[in-house]
């Protein structure tokens, strides 16, 4: 049922493609950093103007120098003031427009007929098809030619290669600087992107490094009754996987949405500032692509909606079967459970099928409008730089600038992907950080060196639920330096009274004093300072033995590691360790016995130095070598200190100063070792049953 629910949460979460409330919450974090997104947002500009001038100075090259011997040119005396080539004694000065005033002998053009250029005199429009060249009859000052067209006869000069060079040396010299722009604009631009993409990278890691930064203290303020609700796979995706997912966010869909804007809006006015007609056949697809956009975007959020669930339920399964392994061997459900596995493996598969379908539709649906629009443009452009009307640098940077416009809109599947994620993600995260802390409303201090450890417990009642007593009206004192034990059957309340010390779990009724005072007044960080509890389940950390022990407590030194460690008897099993104490621990020590561990936990105990130590089941899965070495830790750890004992042997508890039998949360007994014998009550009844056979001989 809590699976379900959990789904159903993710499913509403994984609905929401976009929330304000959310992306205002997000952009906090941001509002720091706000200069580096400012300076990238400044260099993601400047780069996308050399992006948008890259077509343009292509355009420039074709048009105005490697096509300009299409424009006509105007004679002039050397001695005249204008700029131009000069060439056998003329000037001349190229223009896209012959002014009124000037005489039909000294306009000139360039023709080609094949490979061999000539150099027509009289004609104002350079029309290359349809003309003939034949000799001259009378030959006019090198003009042996004559270039027939339309009826029309024009002189016309053969020019060689080297006069041809002549004519077109302004040309190639802007052709050679353009080409200079160009490969300057493409470092210039490259540049531009790699600091964007360092200082966005730097923002962005940042931002997440606080955000996982804040996750983890949160985590550890909050009370146990929290991670008996949330599974520890649940939580580790949040500090790790989600928010790398915000990282995605940070450093691609924001800025990149601002340049594709940037990108998009500087096209169009290109566009239009080039040629308005052939901008707008360029736009007139923009219908089609909206549409495809939206029912991508409404398919795109169902199905991602589904590879998220059932990506989640695989982790589920995975932590779960893993961790569980040694069950599954021990019955043999191996089959079984890989088929259970398979079932949701493979849900997995046809979502994500589902989704790469989609995203395989949307792009080449792109892709094909886009090379649609490129086909309208060159069919409606190419037919007018055939007929002289449209020049075909235009033509070609409108080509280029169609390419580009597309780019961002078949990016959109990939941006709109990584925002849904962000949402999910952030939602998640958020659940986290507004979960309430571990409330503490104590202010006074325990003073280590003045705390006695005088424990009491004032008609205590506990409930983890509502109604559903743990502990009812449970009363007893623990004088300073002395050993309680409790016993009693699984269930009883033991665990829950260690809870309750340390204010793990809050009581409804009752008193819990320490030296007198209301453990409620007290800080918990100063509580816990002066309690500490080695449980029956040891766990170690990755690291060193040392390290372990010291939990880094930079005040522990590596002398009173030794001490401690000789005095609870772990430094029989250290010192024959390869490393000795810079020995590394594997997670949770796996390589280590259940009684090495336990000795180890009894060492960083006493490195501690408590006032108050409670052990909790501490030799339960002992085996009796070991328990001789524990007992004697036991022995010397509890000395002058209050202790609280929690165990099944009770052989571990006949020295303790006070027995307490806990039965459904009440005491029902309590007494010495002996006393509680002589009763023959439940304790009675417990010893019996574990000393089955000294009772049948005796």
């Amino acid at each position: 049922m809590a699976d379900s629910t959990n789904h159903n949460i993710e499913e509403d979460i994984l609905g929401k493609a976009y929330d304000s409330k959310l992306m205002r919450r997000l952009l906090t974090y941001a509002k720091v950093y706000w200069k580096y997104f400012l300076i990238a947002i400044i260099l993601m500009l400047c780069s996308t103007l050399i992006d948008l001038a890259r077509p343009y100075l292509t355009k420039i090259a074709i048009d105005d120098y490697i096509n300009a011997y299409t424009k006509p040119m105007i004679a002039y005396d050397l001695t005249s003031e204008e700029e131009g080539i000069a060439f056998n004694g003329i000037l001349y000065k190229r223009v896209s427009i012959i002014p009124e005033n000037i005489p039909q002998d000294k306009v000139f053009s360039i023709v080609y007929a094949g490979k061999q250029a000539y150099l027509i005199k009289g004609l104002s429009e350079n029309q290359e098809i349809g003309g003939d060249f034949s000799k001259a009859d009378n030959t006019e000052n090198d003009f042996e030619y004559v270039y027939s067209i339309n009826g029309e006869d024009y002189p016309a000069k053969a020019l060689s290669s080297g006069d041809v060079k002549v004519f077109r040396s302004n040309d190639i010299n802007a052709v050679s600087v353009i080409g200079i722009l160009f490969i300057t604009a493409i470092i210039v631009g490259f540049i531009l992107n790699y600091l964007q993409l360092n200082i966005l990278g730097y923002a962005g890691q940042t931002i997440i490094f606080n955000i996982r930064q804040e996750i983890f203290s949160h985590i550890q303020k909050m009370p146990l009754s929290f991670f008996d609700k949330n599974p520890i796979g649940r939580l580790v995706t949040r500090v790790t996987n989600d928010t790398e997912t915000l990282n995605d966010m940070y450093t691609n869909v924001l800025t990149t949405l601002l340049k594709d804007i940037f990108m998009l809006v500087g096209i169009i006015i290109v566009m239009f500032k080039m040629n308005i007609s052939l901008a707008l056949i360029s736009l007139a697809v923009m219908p089609v692509v909206f549409a495809v956009s939206i029912y991508f975007r409404v398919r795109a959020r169902r199905i991602y909606r589904r590879v998220r669930t059932t990506l989640a339920r695989i982790n589920a399964s995975l932590a779960e079967n893993i961790s569980g392994m040694r069950i599954i061997q021990i019955f043999n459900r191996e089959k079984e459970k890989l088929k259970e596995f398979s079932g949701i493996n493979k849900d997995y598969f046809d979502a994500s099928m589902g989704e790469i379908v989609v995203f395989g539709i949307f792009r080449p649906a792109i892709e094909m409008i886009a090379y649609f629009t490129i086909a309208l443009v060159l069919w409606y452009g190419g037919i007018r730089v055939i007929g002289y009307t449209l020049q075909l640098g235009v033509l070609y940077a409108f080509i280029n600038y169609v390419g580009l416009f597309f780019q961002p809109i078949n990016d959109l599947a990939q941006k709109y992907n990584m925002l849904q994620g962000a949402m999910a993600s952030s939602e998640r995260i958020f659940m986290v950080l507004d979960a309430p802390v571990e409330e503490d409303e104590g202010t006074k201090l325990l003073d280590p060196d003045k705390i006695h450890g005088d424990i009491d417990f004032k008609n205590v009642w506990l409930a983890y639920n509502e109604g559903e007593w743990v502990l009812k009206n449970v009363s007893f004192k623990v004088p300073a330096g002395e050993t309680v034990a409790i016993v009693g059957a699984t269930g009883a309340g033991k665990t829950s009274i260690i809870n309750l010390i340390g204010r793990f779990y809050e009581i409804q009724k009752g008193q819990i004093l320490i030296d007198g005072i209301d453990i409620k007044e007290i800080k918990k960080e100063s509580l816990r300072k002066n309690v500490a509890v080695v449980l029956q389940d040891v766990f170690l950390f990755s690291g060193n033995i040392r390290e372990n022990i010291r939990l880094n407590e930079s005040e522990i030194t590596d002398e009173k590691i030794k001490e401690v460690s000789e005095y609870v008897n772990a430094d029989k099993f250290i010192s024959k360790l390869p490393l000795k104490y810079a020995n590394e621990v594997n997670e949770r020590g796996s390589t280590l016995s259940s009684g090495q561990r336990q000795l180890l936990a009894f060492a960083r105990a006493l490195a501690f130095d408590p006032t108050i130590l409670i052990l909790d089941e501490a030799t339960a899965s002992i085996d009796t070598e070991t328990e001789l070495l524990i007992q004697d830790a036991l022995k010397k750890i509890t000395t002058n200190r209050t202790t609280i004992v929690i165990a099944h042997r009770l052989s571990t508890i006949q020295d303790a100063d006070n027995i307490i039998v806990l039965h459904k949360g009440t005491i029902r007994e309590m007494g010495t070792h002996q006393e509680l014998l002589e009763k023959k009550g439940m304790y009675y009844d417990l010893y019996r049953l574990q000393y089955k056979s000294e009772f049948l001989e005796t």
